[in-house]
């Protein structure tokens, strides 16, 4: 039984298993013909803290670099505008930010705000935190040395995809291997407690489905937003795991349906290409068994990735260029959040009367 990676209790049950998966940042040559390494995938709740967590993990290297998308790049530029407007973001404060391991920074827009980033081992009014918390094994270990940066009046800003999203949109696939927490506006705040610090204002936003920044402090109080969000997301069962467990079941649904929508696009003669070669897309492919029979080629702007190919898969990726070239009759976008972003880039698509479809 595993220990929970917050608090180190063993009370907790397993709530979503998608079987032997390859490493999500592994991306094979085209050339390579596997086979590739598969690990156990799970994740496993906190019956004491309520912190959904992976279980097991390869350690594997993170993939090769990707590009922003500009629903990532828009909402950091949202969300420091929202702390500007509250006072945190201001002239001559100091900041530090604990990344992802996958890209962007808020740094530029925050030194935009004249604000000046801390040097090594200089503790800060602002300690950022954008999805990089999750990528840490030992939570509590990570979420200390985090509140020990934060400077006599300061905040640590985090920011994370919500675990009632991904609830509430069925996202099972958001399960991969080195994201190590999923967490909820309630875990969240417990995480915190046990470096000490409390919740204050909160913000959301609907980058990925639902994400939350949370500011967090030794001397902070909810804000009634907070306590809003608090009161809901517990409504919504991220503390339960029979609820989450729903997971599970939406996982064989929704790979099951995929797999049925892009059998009858083939029997009908209709070539579909893929859009994004995210991490989120590896399970997927896999738990609903498609291969380039189905799904010839998958389309990324990351040059890093062209000539690769998906983990445990035949499907290449392949630059963009190739929608230019030769239209498909649809598109399978496997971020959602790219849909504008990929339309504006490409009107040939809608001219061509291309079919959107959205994993």
């Amino acid at each position: 039984m595993p220990s929970c990676r917050s608090c180190g209790t063993t009370a907790g049950g397993y709530v979503l298993d998608l079987g032997e998966q390859a490493p999500c940042d592994l991306f094979p040559l085209a050339t390579d013909p596997g086979p590739d390494p598969l690990f156990r995938l799970r994740m496993w709740l906190c019956g004491q803290c309520s912190l959904a967590q992976l279980v097991e993990d390869p350690g594997t290297a993170e993939e090769p670099a990707g590009v922003e998308p500009r629903a990532l790049t828009e909402q950091a530029a949202d969300a420091v505008r929202a702390l500007t407007a509250a006072g945190i973001a201001r002239p001559g404060a100091t900041v530090v930010e604990y990344g992802s391991p996958h890209g962007g920074s808020w740094l530029p827009l925050l030194r935009a705000e004249g604000m000046r980033e801390a040097g090594p081992g200089e503790r800060a009014d602002l300690v950022l935190d954008c999805f990089g918390l999750m990528h840490e094994p030992d939570q509590r270990a990570a979420m200390a040395a985090r509140a020990g940066r934060i400077a006599p009046g300061g905040a640590l800003l985090m920011q994370f995809h919500s675990l009632a999203s991904i609830l509430a949109q069925r996202q099972w696939n958001a399960l991969r291997h080195g994201h190590f927490a999923y967490y909820s506006t309630p875990a969240a705040v417990t995480l915190a407690g046990t470096a000490g610090l409390r919740p204050g204002r909160s913000w959301s936003f609907p980058l990925y489905g639902g994400t939350v920044l949370l500011e967090l402090g030794p001397d902070a109080e909810p804000a009634p937003g907070t306590e809003d969000l608090l009161r809901h997301e517990t409504a919504s069962g991220v503390t339960d795991p029979e609820a989450v467990a729903g997971l599970g079941r939406a996982a064989r649904e929704g790979a099951g349906r995929l797999r049925e929508q892009l059998t009858e696009y083939a029997k009908a003669g209709r070539r579909v290409l893929g859009y994004g070669a995210a991490s989120r897309a590896v399970a997927l492919l896999r738990h609903a068994r498609i291969d380039a029979g189905l799904l010839p080629a998958i389309v990324d702007v990351s040059a890093a990735k062209h000539g690769r190919r998906m983990p445990a898969s035949t499907i290449p990726i392949v630059g963009p260029e190739v929608l230019r070239r030769d239209p498909p009759d649809a598109l399978l976008l496997f971020v959602p959040d790219l849909l504008a972003e990929v339309r504006a880039a490409f009107p040939a698509l809608d001219n061509n009367h291309c079919e959107w479809l959205v994993a």
